[in-house]
Parts: C-alpha cells; structure tokens; sequence
C-alpha cells in the first residue's frame, strides 16, 4: 500500500511539473529547469523513498513502519492478562529520544520535537501565560532552544495538546513518569502538572493538565487561574498537520 501510494503521489507531482510545459513560455524556457526538477524527484525515490519502502517490506514491525497504539512500557504482570503480561502496542524505537543539541529533542516514536528544558520559563504560568510564553519563543523574546545551532529560526512552536503530552508518558516509571534514561531536563515541582492547549469540554474556561509525577491526566485550573493553581510549560512543535 506504502508503495502504490508513493507512486500516486510522483505521478502527481510529475503532473505538475509537465503541466507548464504546455504554456508557450515555459515550454521554450523550462526544459531545463523541469528536467532537473525530475532529476531531484528520482533522487529522492532511489535514496530516500524506495529504500524505506523495502525496510519496511521486508520488517513490517519495525519502527517507523507501523501504526497504531504505542505500548505503555508497563513491563511487571499483576494478573495474567494484564498490560505487563501481554504488553501489547507498538514497540519504541530504540534510542526513543535524539539530543538535537540544540535545546530540542526529539521523540523517534512521535516524530515530534520537544524543548529539553522542560521549564523554560522558571517557574508555572497561567494557561494564558503559557500560550503568551510559548508566542514569545516563535518570536525570539524567549530563547528556550539554541537557535544559532538550529539554524532556522523555527517559529511553529506551540504549546502541546494533551494526546501530544500524554504520548511521553511511560507507566514503568514514576516522578517522572518518562522512559528512563530520557534527555529532558528540568522537570520541575512537586506535582509536575503540565498546560496543554486543549480546554474542557465540560467548562471551557479549564484546560486539561498533564501530572508527569504519576502520568495522570486530568481537567486541571481554570485558564485565568484566579484560584492560584498555575501549570509547568513546555513546547513542541513538528508532527502531522
């Protein structure tokens, strides 16, 4: 399926390449421009694509060639039967986590990019002030990352929706609730609760946190936190669109 749906998608951009060759002016001046254009996509089919499609075909369980529910890493068995018993999900990557050495990390089972200090910012924030920090790193008023080594200037940052949080939670360990070793730093306080960007459906004025103490998910302050229970913050940016 890999395979046909890579080929749909060269046919597809060979379409748009040819295309313009139709107009008089590309046709007398983009030959060239096109043919290297190709050039590029064989490039990337006989080194990039291909390759993995063969990895892949050749060990489907492999990570990066599955998809669907990631173990828990839950490995000691209560009852037969259980998550330690049957350990079902797909398998980590091992290593899970790549140091960018940036100030980033990122999670080969996610593909996401998280920032190694897990608090950037010092201290909890108001879920406002969560999402008003994490503006300010697109920004560079925040400098959470080493951005002369990322090279890019990377402004997609945002904060995590919960499913995003919860995919670092790993119930072999507690305090923090994390694969162990990890490379992230800073994971702060007693609670550790974290802001995610996703609200309460029940109370839209709350947002849902992330205890990485214990790996529980809850619907945790109300975002203007006038009570004076704020959250931890953290940022992550990549992943499906």
């Amino acid at each position: 399926m890999l395979r046909h749906k890579t080929f749909i998608l060269a046919a597809v951009l060979l379409c748009l390449i040819i295309m313009p060759l139709y107009s008089t002016n590309v046709f007398a001046q983009g030959i060239p421009e096109a043919i290297q254009r190709l050039n590029h996509i064989q490039q990337t089919l006989d080194e990039q694509i291909i390759p993995k499609l063969d990895q892949c075909n050749q060990c489907p369980e492999c990570p990066g060639c599955t998809v669907g529910v990631p173990k828990t890493g839950q490995t000691t068995t209560y009852a037969l039967g259980d998550d330690g018993d049957l350990q079902k999900g797909v398998a980590s990557p091992n290593p899970r986590f790549t140091d960018n050495g940036d100030g980033t990390i990122t999670d080969n089972l996610t593909g996401l990019i998280w920032l190694k200090n897990a608090n950037c910012p010092g201290g909890t924030l108001t879920w406002y002030g969560a999402l008003d920090f994490v503006a300010g790193i697109n920004s560079g008023a925040n400098n959470c990352a080493d951005i002369t080594k990322a090279g890019d200037n990377q402004t997609d940052w945002r904060l995590p929706n919960i499913r995003e949080l919860y995919s670092l939670v790993y119930y072999s360990h507690i305090n923090p609730a994390l694969p162990f070793p990890h490379p992230f730093t800073n994971f702060s306080g007693h609670r550790m609760l974290y802001w995610s960007s996703t609200s309460y459906a029940l109370d839209p004025t709350v947002a849902f946190v992330l205890d990485f103490v214990q790996g529980n998910v809850g619907a945790g302050f109300n975002k203007s936190s006038s009570d004076g229970n704020y959250g931890f913050v953290t940022a992550v940016r990549g992943g499906s669109n």
